[in-house]
């Protein structure tokens, strides 16, 4: 939309009279106005009030919007349309995570599945008069093929000695029914001791064992080698399915997630003195100490709590795998803790849509999350364990196929 010879008159004046920082404010304030309509002009194929074949689509008033800059807030105002949406190009959210979300969120709304918290999302976006079919599956479209390369590229490019896995819940419909879904994620520690992210999946929670099983033959088949240990939870399916897949790793799992199951069979009263006594097996010099320090324990406990004492030397050989390693790593590799700000991360953004429309939906957000944070941790590299404390996962002389660890099998389960 051209300026009018008044408006440009008008602002002259106002530069004139404007401070600096002001009168930049005022001019891009200005410039993205006139670019946000001549951007709605062309989607729409007709300037305001002008009939012409080409027209989509028809003006419904505007939206305020702030955009906040260097030279301060801008108040701009969004054109809405009667029908379907419009968000202008030159303020197009940039993040994958804000992208994913919005087309889940467009996504559930056409599918008539939307919550009343949706609902009132979809009218912050501007799309109060609902959206197309069409317009949505653009949206999809556009960040499934980075989305989907990402969950698929190589893995082959460094040894990953340890392996993070943990599984969260969401629903979504399945067949017109609202189920719940596992969410897998895994992560890694490279031997040069940075972080990577590896992969996520979207499946069945009620057949973890297939899950799993499939998850971490995907991780192998990308180029996935050199891992020396797994954490995570004792989920149902995941330690057959390590120890099927992942031959010659270790399993080590997960303390805090082991605590959490012996707080479940005691009362409330003992289970801060039961937990700080079970913490003195983390706390040990030496992988013997350590080991023995767990015999003491369950003997100590199992006085009062016969089911406490039984727990841990069952889990014995899984709780103390992280031995077995270098020393300056134990504190990093005794529980998934590492997960849990990504974990954190993916509720807080899935918690906004609540129930997803279908699977696609919640994998896409899912892996917009994590790509983000993939990103970040390799644009902003941080070592994550200690320099040259690595070179003793991997001696020189030693294949890469190592010797099964205390824990660990070299022939695939049943």
């Amino acid at each position: 939309m051209a300026l009018s010879q008044h408006d440009l008159l008008r602002l002259l004046e106002s530069l004139r009279s404007a401070d600096g920082l002001e009168l930049v404010r005022g001019v891009a304030e200005r410039m993205l106005q006139e670019l946000i309509e001549a951007e709605a002009t062309a989607r729409i194929g007709a300037e305001w009030n002008e009939h012409t074949e080409t027209r989509t689509a028809l003006r419904n008033g505007h939206r305020d919007k702030t955009l906040s800059t260097q030279a301060g807030d801008l108040d701009l105002a969004i054109p809405k349309l009667r029908s379907g949406s419009f968000f202008p190009a030159l303020l197009e959210r940039r993040r994958r995570i804000d992208q994913a979300l919005y087309a889940v969120i467009m996504e559930a709304y056409v599918h008539g599945v939307s919550t009343r918290s949706v609902d009132d999302l979809v009218k912050a976006l501007g799309a109060d008069t609902g959206i197309s079919k069409s317009e949505v599956s653009r949206i999809c479209q556009d960040l499934d093929g980075q989305l989907t390369a990402f969950r698929g590229r190589p893995l082959d490019h460094v040894r990953f000695p340890y392996v993070y896995l943990d599984a969260t819940y969401c629903k979504a419909r399945v067949e017109h029914q609202i189920v719940s879904r596992a969410v897998v994620i895994a992560t890694r520690i490279t031997e040069d001791g940075g972080r990577e992210v590896l992969g996520v999946m979207v499946g069945d929670s009620e057949t973890e064992v297939v899950f799993w099983t499939e998850f971490l033959r995907h991780l192998r088949e990308r180029g996935l080698t050199g891992v020396r240990l797994v954490i995570g939870d004792h989920h149902l399916g995941l330690v057959k399915a390590i120890r099927k897949v992942m031959l010659g790793a270790a399993y080590q799992r997960c303390r805090v997630h082991f605590l959490r199951n012996v707080f479940s069979v005691i009362n409330k009263e003992a289970a801060e003195m039961a937990a700080a006594t079970i913490r003195t097996i983390f706390a040990q010099p030496s992988a013997d100490a350590v080991r023995t320090q767990l015999d003491t324990v369950a003997d100590m406990l199992g006085k009062q709590f016969p089911k406490v004492k039984e727990m841990l030397l069952e889990a014995k050989d899984d709780l103390t795998a992280f031995a077995a390693f270098p020393e300056r790593h134990w504190k990093k590799i005794q529980s998934t803790n590492p997960l849990e700000r990504i974990n954190r991360e993916v509720k807080r953004r899935t918690d906004v849509v609540q129930v997803f429309p279908n699977d696609d939906a919640l994998l896409r957000l899912v892996s917009a999350v994590l790509f983000e944070l993939h990103d970040e941790w390799i644009a902003f590299p941080r070592r994550y364990l200690p320099e040259g404390s690595m070179d003793q996962l991997y001696p020189a002389k030693l294949p890469e196929s190592a010797p099964a660890l205390p824990n660990t099998t070299n022939t695939p389960a049943d």
